[in-house]
């Protein structure tokens, strides 16, 4: 009879909990390192657009395109592409802002996540 009144309990135990809420917390701490790097790449690529979709860039010369970048760039708080590290392409479609930088994001200890970005005015 005893048997019978007993119900079976579901649910995690503690060590599965804390198990559980490790996984979370480094997933989550990962997270808030990747976003900036993220966000800033969005930034550039806006900048970039802008700069190449400004009706007064178009008849340009390479230098003052650049300064025009620096100055959307130093009001945005851009510092992973400097001056010198965006290509600017000039064709009878228009100008093209492009770039290629790396961002190391410091994890744990010696360990680093490098991460890649091209970002370009282009649409592709």
């Amino acid at each position: 009879m005893m048997k019978a009144m007993q119900k079976q309990q579901h649910g995690l135990t503690m060590s599965g909990f804390l198990v559980t809420a490790i996984i979370l917390i480094f997933a989550a701490v990962f997270a808030m390192k990747l976003i900036p790097a993220y966000m800033q790449d969005g930034e550039i690529k806006h900048v970039f657009e802008a700069v190449a979709q400004d009706p007064a860039m178009q008849g340009a010369s390479i230098r003052e395109i650049q300064l025009a970048y620096a100055k959307r760039a130093s009001v945005q708080g851009i510092d992973a592409v400097k001056l010198d590290d965006v290509d600017i392409a000039k064709d009878s479609g228009g100008i093209s802002l492009s770039a290629s930088y790396q961002v190391k994001i410091p994890l744990v200890a010696n360990i680093s996540l490098v991460l890649d970005f091209n970002p370009s005015s282009s649409s592709n």
